[in-house]
């Protein structure tokens, strides 16, 4: 652990990626033709944690993997990424696989088979005190149980660290959870579902979305828009739209966790949320023009000269 502690410990799950290449992604009881597999380290709390790391953030993961190569290689890309991964715990089922179709235009289709990411436990979670109390801010996702992630925004707010929380795959989020986000980070999708039973879900704007979002109870909102950029909300106060760079997009996989990476960095670093948003865009843009996923998360030289 640095000596001054962690600007972010992401709690999430770490997933091998199966990648195949595929002219069109088939439709229900279709078989199409693929590329040849490709296997690179995955899941979106290895993803973010990655992503930090390779910005320059202090980063820690606190996750499960299987004791199976696929735990060896999502290690070893956490190490030679910067990553602490002293909280990453080993065996109870196999790694998570997350098997990926990717068409022309770079985008993608996802199953997730969750193997150890579902044995992260709240008892983890309080195992793993010391890592909250060193944090700054807290990144979680979905892709663990949310007793779990519930358990580790608690553990964030007695520690004083600001929480991030990226609702995917969406699910419902206890009032306690939604309270504490700051902000709650999801794309369109994921905003239409979490509001399906407001009326703002019937509107078309996003501008909506995100202000209805933030009046669900998080401290603040982040809706990711692809190419158009994002949007951010504070409670009781009107969206503000950060655009994006224009750029080819090559492969779409993991570019929402380099952004949520960027963003938490941003806002370990005090940064403002509109600040850290516009930071945000311009790495899940850069993310975005190469291929794969960790892979492709770009360093904060590359950032600053682009």
């Amino acid at each position: 652990m640095p000596a001054d502690g962690f600007d972010l410990l992401v709690v999430g799950s770490a997933n091998a990626d199966l990648v195949v290449g595929v002219e069109r992604r088939p439709a229900a009881g279709e078989t199409v033709l693929g590329s040849d597999l490709a296997t690179h380290p995955g899941g979106k709390g290895a993803n973010q944690a990655v992503a930090a790391a390779r910005l320059g953030a202090r980063t820690a993961l606190l996750a499960r993997v299987g004791d199976d190569a696929h735990g060896r290689l999502l290690l070893e890309t956490q190490c030679s990424s910067g990553v602490d991964v002293s909280g990453v715990l080993v065996g109870g089922a196999p790694t998570g696989v997350a098997l990926i179709t990717v068409d022309p235009a770079g985008d993608n289709s996802i199953v997730v088979s969750p193997g150890a990411n579902a044995r992260l436990t709240p008892e983890d979670v309080r195992a793993a005190g010391r890592s909250f109390d060193a944090a700054r801010v807290v990144s979680l996702q979905l892709e663990i149980p949310l007793d779990t992630v519930a358990e580790a925004v608690r553990a964030a707010v007695r520690a004083g660290a600001r929480v991030v929380l990226n609702p995917s795959p969406p699910a419902a989020l206890p009032a306690q959870v939604l309270a504490a986000c700051d902000p709650l980070v999801l794309n369109e999708h994921e905003a239409r579902l979490l509001l399906r039973d407001d009326p703002a879900s019937a509107q078309d704007t996003p501008e909506a979305w995100a202000e209805a979002l933030a009046r669900l109870g998080p401290r603040s909102v982040v809706v990711t828009l692809g190419g158009s950029g994002a949007l951010a909300a504070r409670s009781g106060g009107a969206a503000v739209r950060i655009p994006a760079p224009h750029v080819r997009a090559v492969d779409t996989t993991g570019v929402g966790d380099a952004f949520t990476g960027a963003l938490a960095w941003r806002l370990a670093r005090g940064a403002e949320l509109e600040e850290a948003v516009e930071y945000a865009v311009r790495v899940g843009a850069a993310a975005v023009t190469r291929a794969g996923a960790q892979e492709a998360f770009p360093t904060e030289g590359e950032i600053a000269g682009a």
